[in-house]
C-alpha cells in the first residue's frame, strides 16, 4: 500500500529475532538445579521475523531521525491498547534511544537483547549462569533492487559486535599502566 502511495518501502528479515514480552532487554531462561526449563518467562527467540520498512520525513521526532522507519504489520503486543508497531526509526534503534514513541524499545529489543539462562534455587534466589551477547539480531537483511541478492542492512539497525579479549595481567602491569595514564593525562592538561 504504501508503495502505491509513492513512499518506498522494503520487506526486512531479522533472524534471532527476539520477543522480549516484558521489555527488559533480557530474554530470560530459568532453570532448575537440575538443568530443567521452568518456563518462568513468556520471552522467546524466533529463528526470523518480518517486517516493513518506508522512508519517511519525521517532523514528530526531528531530522536525525529521518530516513527508514520500522513498521511491522503482524505485532504480537499492543502498543497503546492496540496491536501496532511504529513508525520507529531505525537511526534511534541502532542509537539505543528506546524512550521515543512508536515501539522504538520493542525493535530494539528485537535486534539487541541478551540471551541470559538462569539457575532458579527458590522463588526469592536465582543466579544468572550464562549471558549471550551476540546471539540476537543476525543478518538483517532485504532483498536487492532489482536482483534476487540478499542485502545485509544489519549496520541500519545495530553497531559491529565487539570481540572479547580476555588476557592475564600481573598487578604490577596493571599498577604500571595506570601511572603510564596519569603521565599522559598531566602532560595533556
Amino acid at each position: 500500500v504504501l508503495r502505491c502511495l509513492g513512499i518506498p518501502t522494503r520487506v526486512i528479515t531479522n533472524f534471532n529475532s527476539a520477543h522480549d514480552k516484558n521489555l527488559n532487554l533480557s530474554i530470560d531462561k530459568y532453570i532448575d538445579i537440575s538443568g530443567n526449563n521452568l518456563h518462568l518467562s513468556e520471552d522467546s527467540v524466533w529463528n526470523f521475523h518480518v517486517w516493513n520498512e518506508s522512508w519517511f520525513i519525521r517532523r514528530d521526532l526531528g531530522s536525525f531521525y529521518d530516513g527508514w522507519q520500522v513498521l511491522d504489520a503482524t505485532p504480537q503486543e499492543k502498543s497503546k491498547g492496540i496491536y501496532q508497531c511504529g513508525p520507529a526509526s531505525t537511526k534511534a534503534i541502532k542509537e539505543g534511544d528506546v524512550n521515543l514513541d512508536y515501539d522504538s524499545p520493542f525493535v530494539f529489543a528485537a535486534v539487541n537483547a541478551d540471551c541470559v539462562t538462569w539457575i532458579r534455587y527458590s522463588k526469592k534466589r536465582k543466579e544468572r549462569v550464562y549471558s549471550d551477547t551476540r546471539k540476537i539480531g543476525k543478518f538483517i537483511s532485504t532483498k536487492a533492487v532489482g536482483s534476487n541478492s540478499r542485502v545485509d542492512v544489519t549496520a541500519n539497525y545495530k553497531y559491529p559486535e565487539v570481540k572479547e579479549i580476555s588476557f592475564k595481567i600481573s598487578y604490577s602491569q596493571y599498577k604500571n599502566s595506570l601511572m603510564d595514564d596519569r603521565k599522559i593525562l598531566v602532560t595533556a592538561v
